[in-house]
C-alpha cells in the first residue's frame, strides 16, 4: 500500500512496502526542470543535477562514488523537462548510510568554481553526443518546432552559450527559487521499517524555503506551432519525425492516448511497424509515443530510412494514418493493445526502483495515486470508440515536421511536405 507523510516544512514522504525484496530505493524528486528556466538560465536545472555529485563540505567526488559502491549501492540522476530525481538502490541494511550521503548532496554541495568548470566541458560533449546522434536530434529539433515560445519545446541540456556562462551564484539562485520544501517529494519503495521514515523527516524535515523561493501558479497550456525543421547534416540516412498536439498528464483520457499509441507504433505488432518494416522493408526503426507532462503534450511518428527509400516511406506514413482514421480500430486490435499495456504496467513494476520511480513522479505531478488493480481496471473499461475519436482528434490536427537529411536530397524533402 502506498502511504503519504507529509513534513512539517511541507516535504511529501511517499513510500510503499514490499516485503519480498531485499532492497530499497530512495529518490529526492525536485519540482524542478528545464521548463522552470528562464532564457539566461537554459541548461542550469540540468548543470544542478551534474553538480551535486561534485562534492560537499566533506566528502570529494571520489569519495561519493567510492562510498557506494563500497555497500554495493547505484547512485544516479536525471533531469527532465518538470522535475529533477536524484536516487539510490541500495541492499535494505544500507538504506541509513545512503541515505546521509544524499542528505549530504542536496544540501552541502559545493559548486567549487574549479570542479564547475570540468562539469562544464562534460555537458558540452553531452550536447555533442545528442547531435551526434540524428535520431535524437531531430527529435529535439521537432519539440523545438512544436513549442517555439515556450520553455518546454527546449532541450533539457540547455544551450552552449548558456551554459558557458554559468556561475556559482546563478545555481544558488535557481535553487533558492525552485528547491523550497514544497517542491520537494521523497520517495521510498523496497523492504524497510519506520526508522528510515524517521530518518528522512531528521534530514529533510525541517529545512525552510529561501525568500526568494517561487510559488507555484497554474500555467496556462502553451500555444502548439505546426512549423517545420528541414535540416542538412552529413548523415547516411533520412530522418522524420510528425509532431501533433497531445494531452496533459492530468488529462482522463491518457489510457486512451496510450492505446491508440500502441495500436498506430508503439509496438512490434502497430500498423506502422508492420507496414513499413515488415511488408514492404523500407526502413529498420519505426514508432510512436507521447509525452505527457502537467501542462502539454506531445504525440510523435519517427522514422528513420535511406534517402532512396524515403519518399516511400513518408507516404507509406500517411496512408497508414489515412486508413486508420477512414476504417477505425478492430476489436482484436484494442484486445492486444489492452493486454500489452497490463502486461508493460505491471511487468514494469517488480523492482523496487521500478515503483519509486512511480510513486515519485505520480506525486509530484498528479498528487494522487492509484493501486496496480485500480489501474489494469481503469485500462480494461476502455471504449473502442474512445480511442478511435481520441486517436482522430491527434491526427487530424495540424502538425509540426522535423527532417534532418543529406545535403544532396534536402530540396526533394522539403517539396514533398508542402
Amino acid at each position: 500500500m502506498i502511504q503519504t507523510h507529509i513534513c512539517q516544512n511541507g516535504v511529501r514522504i511517499v513510500h510503499e512496502k514490499m516485503p519480498h525484496v531485499k532492497s530499497v530505493a530512495v529518490g529526492l524528486w525536485v519540482h524542478a526542470g528545464s521548463a522552470d528556466e528562464t532564457a539566461e538560465q537554459e541548461g542550469i536545472a540540468h548543470f544542478i543535477e551534474h553538480m551535486l555529485f561534485k562534492g560537499t563540505a566533506t566528502r570529494n567526488a571520489r569519495m561519493i562514488a567510492e562510498q557506494f559502491d563500497q555497500i554495493g549501492g547505484d547512485l544516479n540522476a536525471f533531469t527532465s523537462k518538470e522535475m529533477t530525481c536524484y536516487y539510490t538502490t541500495v541492499l535494505s541494511h544500507h538504506a541509513s548510510y545512503a541515505l546521509t550521503i544524499l542528505s549530504d548532496m542536496f544540501f552541502h554541495s559545493q559548486f567549487d568554481e574549479k570542479e564547475m568548470g570540468k562539469e562544464k566541458s562534460v555537458i558540452l560533449d553531452e550536447i555533442s553526443s545528442v547531435e551526434d546522434m540524428p535520431d535524437e536530434d531531430v527529435d529535439e529539433k521537432l519539440w523545438a518546432a512544436m513549442f517555439p515560445k515556450d520553455p518546454i519545446g527546449k532541450p533539457v541540456g540547455g544551450r552552449s552559450e548558456t551554459i558557458k556562462r554559468f556561475t556559482k551564484e546563478m545555481v544558488d539562485k535557481f535553487m533558492a527559487q525552485h528547491y523550497g520544501p514544497e517542491n520537494l517529494v521523497i520517495s521510498i519503495a523496497g523492504s524497510y521499517d519506520e526508522r528510515l521514515i524517521k530518518l528522512i523527516e531528521a534530514h529533510f524535515g525541517s529545512y525552510q524555503r529561501k525568500d526568494t523561493f517561487l510559488e507555484s501558479v497554474e500555467t496556462q497550456l502553451p500555444d502548439f506551432a505546426a512549423k517545420q525543421s528541414i535540416r542538412a547534416k552529413d548523415i547516411e540516412q533520412a530522418h522524420v519525425c510528425f509532431g501533433y498536439p497531445s494531452l496533459p498528464a492530468t488529462h482522463d483520457k491518457i489510457y486512451e492516448l496510450s492505446l491508440f499509441d500502441s495500436i498506430l507504433g508503439g509496438t512490434m505488432s502497430s500498423r506502422l511497424f508492420q507496414e513499413i518494416r515488415e511488408n514492404r522493408g523500407l526502413a529498420y526503426s519505426v514508432f510512436t509515443y507521447y509525452s505527457a507532462y502537467k501542462t502539454a503534450g506531445g504525440f510523435v511518428i519517427y522514422c528513420g530510412t535511406s534517402p532512396e527509400n524515403f519518399k516511400e516511406t513518408y507516404q507509406t506514413i500517411e496512408e497508414v494514418i489515412a486508413e486508420l482514421l477512414h476504417d477505425g480500430l478492430t476489436d482484436k486490435e484494442l484486445r492486444n493493445a489492452k493486454e500489452q499495456l497490463k502486461g508493460s504496467f505491471v511487468l514494469g513494476l517488480e523492482s523496487s526502483e521500478s515503483r519509486m520511480y512511480r510513486n515519485g513522479r505520480n506525486e509530484l505531478v498528479l498528487g494522487s495515486h492509484q493501486t496496480i488493480e485500480e489501474v489494469v481496471e481503469r485500462i480494461e473499461q476502455v471504449e473502442k470508440r474512445s480511442v478511435y475519436r481520441l486517436g482522430q482528434q491527434v491526427l487530424t490536427s495540424d502538425r509540426a515536421v522535423s527532417i534532418l537529411a543529406p545535403e544532396k536530397n534536402i530540396n526533394q524533402y522539403k517539396k514533398l511536405i508542402k
